[in-house]
């Protein structure tokens, strides 16, 4: 018996989230099939067959011929590219009725379409974004290992993940202490294992100053705080270098010698998984109790309706889920 599908949480409803979804079920095929969670109506206005189920397990049978949704429908009419704060709860509702079908394993992963902050902060929510929401979601359910939330952004052969997400520039050094790095670390350590079925993770562990601090001249974070973090990882049996120059860690020569790069901050991160694969970068959550992937971009408000919105992000996400959903499985 196979795998149950995955469910897919359709995001902002004015945004692009419709037309990528219909264009992802347009190219997978039978290849990662999937149920919607969403308002039908915007999916069928995309000019695809759709199907109402009434279950995840229902979608397996139907994807083939028909889109299979499970109809929630948004509370307010909706408008391409004007996002509406009416429908603000709905979106979140979403992506709570998705994370309950993983719990409970009608579903073997989440894949999340992109939501939009500012109207969902306008109704009362009160998590920075998707990552943080989820881990609140999940944060009873029982788990092995070291739990998250860490963001890991990937691209080709790339996996990048974050030790600092969201945060000011200035503020960085002080965030990166040696627990996070740590924690960070164990993190992706387990979760190569667990979700990419790598026996032995091999880990690059990104440095902060230019030149990884040159003995102490460009910074003083590499000496007191990254080099102790590595070691005590290693003493653990985790398998992770000193902190390495991050201008050099990226190129292809360097990619192959580990498994994935503990960043230190947002742009250290994004800007090798994006300059390698601008289209096709997915964000996936680590050190959860469920398998999570999300496209790595936004709404597209300004091209909401226009019908140019490139599904590939979306689709590379939905295929890592179900590379991830199944790795979990053989464990």
């Amino acid at each position: 018996m196979g795998l149950p599908p995955l469910v897919l949480s359709l995001g902002e409803p004015a945004g692009i989230g419709p037309e990528i979804v219909a264009k992802a079920w347009q190219t997978l095929g039978n290849e990662a099939p999937f149920a919607v969670i969403g308002d039908m109506r915007l999916l069928a206005a995309q000019g695809i067959p759709v199907v109402e189920i009434g279950a995840p397990g229902d979608a397996a049978s139907a994807f083939a011929r028909a889109l299979p949704v499970l109809h929630h429908p948004a509370p307010a009419p909706v408008e391409p590219g004007r996002p509406d704060p009416r429908n603000a709860s709905v979106v979140a509702d979403w992506i709570e009725r998705a994370v309950g079908l993983a719990l409970s394993g009608e579903a073997s992963g989440v894949v999340t379409a992109p939501i939009a902050k500012a109207p969902l902060y306008a109704a009362g929510f009160r998590f920075p974004g998707h990552t943080e929401f989820i881990a609140e979601l999940t944060a009873d359910a029982p788990f092995t290992g070291t739990r998250g939330p860490v963001m890991m952004l990937t691209a080709r052969d790339l996996r990048a993940c974050l030790v600092t997400i969201h945060v000011a520039l200035d503020q960085v050094p002080e965030l990166v202490t040696a627990e996070r790095v740590c924690r960070t670390a164990r993190v992706v350590h387990e979760a190569m294992k667990r979700d990419f079925g790598i026996a032995a993770p091999r880990l690059a562990l990104a440095a902060l100053n230019p030149h990884a601090g040159e003995g102490g001249a460009l910074g003083l974070q590499e000496i007191e705080v990254l080099r102790p973090a590595a070691e005590a990882l290693r003493a653990e049996g985790i398998a992770i270098t000193d902190p390495l120059p991050a201008d050099t860690l990226f190129h292809d020569d360097a990619r192959a010698t580990y498994d994935a790069a503990v960043c230190l901050y947002h742009d250290q991160a994004l800007i090798p998984v994006k300059t390698l694969d601008f289209w096709g970068g997915v964000n996936a959550t680590l050190g959860l109790p469920i398998v999570r992937t999300s496209p790595d971009h936004g709404t597209g408000f300004e091209i909401a309706g226009k019908g140019v919105a490139r599904a590939d992000s979306l689709i590379a996400a939905i295929r890592l889920a179900s590379t991830m959903a199944a790795a979990r499985a053989t464990r």
